[in-house]
Parts: C-alpha cells; sequence; structure tokens
C-alpha cells in the first residue's frame, strides 16, 4: 500500500476510519527524513493493512502545530484513534518492524482504562 498525504482536511476522517495509522511528520529540506522515507514507504508495503501516511510540516504547518511537532522526522501511530506512540528521529527498518507489532499486541481497552488513571492523577 502506497503512503496517503494527511492534510487538516483529511487527518481525522483517514484516523476514524482506520484501526491503525503510522504517520510521518517530514520536510522536504530535512536530512533525516529523506533517509526515514524510504524505511517508511518499505513498511507500508509490507503492512498492507495498515495505513501510513505522511504530513508535510511545510504544507501542513497547522496540522503538525496541533500535534506541538517540533522536531523532525517524528513517528506517530495511532490505534482506535488513540497515539500509542510518538518519537521524533529517523526509526531503522528493524526498529520500525518492532514498533508497529508492539502497536497491534496493545490491548486497547488496557490503554484507554491507563490513560483515564493518568488524566485522573494529573487533575487531582
Amino acid at each position: 500500500m502506497t503512503t496517503v498525504d494527511l492534510t487538516l482536511e483529511n487527518f481525522d476522517e483517514v484516523v476514524s476510519s482506520n484501526a491503525t495509522v503510522l504517520v510521518d511528520f517530514w520536510a522536504s529540506w530535512c536530512g533525516p527524513c529523506r533517509v526515514f522515507g524510504p524505511i517508511f514507504e518499505a513498511a507500508s508495503e509490507q503492512h498492507p493493512g495498515i495505513v501510513f501516511g505522511k504530513v508535510d510540516t511545510e504544507a501542513q504547518f497547522d496540522l503538525a502545530g496541533s500535534f506541538g511537532i517540533q522536531s523532525i522526522p517524528t513517528l506517530m501511530i495511532l490505534r482506535d484513534q488513540l497515539i500509542v506512540y510518538s518519537q521524533p528521529g529517523a526509526v531503522p527498518a528493524e526498529s520500525l518492524d518492532e514498533l508497529i507489532a508492539r502497536a497491534a499486541e496493545l490491548d486497547m481497552a488496557e490503554v484507554r482504562q491507563e490513560m483515564g488513571a493518568h488524566r485522573a492523577e494529573q487533575s487531582a
């Protein structure tokens, strides 16, 4: 599967209609982004049941800003519309495959419960 260009206009629809979405926040002038791009593309071919989206931070400044992206590339993984991973830096292919496998293994009911407990702690 090829990657999807994510924009402010289609982001919510793509995330809400797919169980797992990997997002690469990038820019054309970014050297590490150019290194990570082919790795991300190759992974999209190996995992056809997952949506791989790319956010050009230059063209989609508001979208990148809404996630507080300050360093690129940043890889984000969403499962069931929840961010389960977000880290800046280019990821080697082996590590990307491992992250995808770990995200697939998550018990999302448990993740939601932990997030609720964390929010309750912060508001206390």
